[in-house]
């Protein structure tokens, strides 16, 4: 296993990122998004929790979320995929711009898997919290197909917009998601409303709910571990 730290603002303006690869020749790759406050550093341990000794090599890649004030934190400056702008979670919760440019930022991560021969039906796209918010946007928008969408303690952002923008190559991309029952963070129910939307639209989700808070438990890990197991060992096809 491989682990180093890409820091550079490299040609393609790429965020920095942690990488870890479990093997030569990755011919896979998860793109983890941290959650608000953290960076790519916080999932770097989930790695070796992991029993993934039956796929194929995988790289992870844990990007740092861009510095910007944060409003409800008081315009605090950190690490934030996009501005929180309401303490409720009604739909002007979240600032749209922040959010379309955090998806472009991760669609430039894909695209540089797919200079590294990682085709994108071999990436997972997974996140915490509100990584796993921009992880739902950015997937269900993507033009190819993903091998799947792993979504963890969150919510669909920018919902009403996803009829209209929601992308034909991943209405049959597999989906997890999963919530602490006592999340005081991001209530339970909103997480599961969310999944509840995805499935009436269609989307072939994996919802799981674990007696934990806002966090990931070792009975969601295992979940996570099978659920890898199923998109990896045959990309791109549906999971049930």
């Amino acid at each position: 296993m491989t682990n180093r730290e890409n820091l550079s603002a490299n040609a393609s303006s790429l965020l920095p990122a942690v990488e870890i690869e479990t093997g030569a020749h990755p011919a896979c790759a998860v793109i983890w998004l941290h959650g608000l406050g953290a960076d790519g550093h916080d999932f770097e341990p989930i790695v070796d929790e992991l029993d993934l000794s039956d796929l194929p090599a995988i790289r992870f890649v844990f990007p740092h979320a861009p510095m910007r004030p944060v409003t409800i934190n008081g315009g605090y400056v950190m690490r934030a995929w996009y501005d929180i702008v309401s303490p409720d979670f009604s739909d002007r919760r979240e600032d749209p711009q922040g959010v379309r440019e955090s998806a472009m930022q991760i669609e430039a991560l894909i695209a540089h898997e797919n200079t590294r021969g990682v085709a994108d039906e071999h990436i997972v796209l997974a996140g915490f919290s509100q990584g796993g918010a921009i992880a739902l946007h950015a997937g269900l928008r993507h033009k190819r197909r993903l091998a799947g969408i792993l979504a963890l303690s969150t919510y669909l952002p920018l919902a009403d917009t996803l009829p209209a923008e929601a992308h034909a190559a991943n209405r049959a991309v597999p989906i997890f998601m999963a919530h602490g029952r006592g999340d005081t963070v991001i209530p339970c129910a909103l997480g599961q409303r969310s999944g509840e939307r995805l499935q009436a639209m269609g989307y072939p989700l994996q919802w799981h709910t674990y007696h934990a808070e806002h966090g990931v438990c070792m009975e969601e890990l295992r979940d996570i571990e099978t659920w890898f197991r199923a998109v990896f060992a045959t990309p791109g096809r549906d999971v049930a």
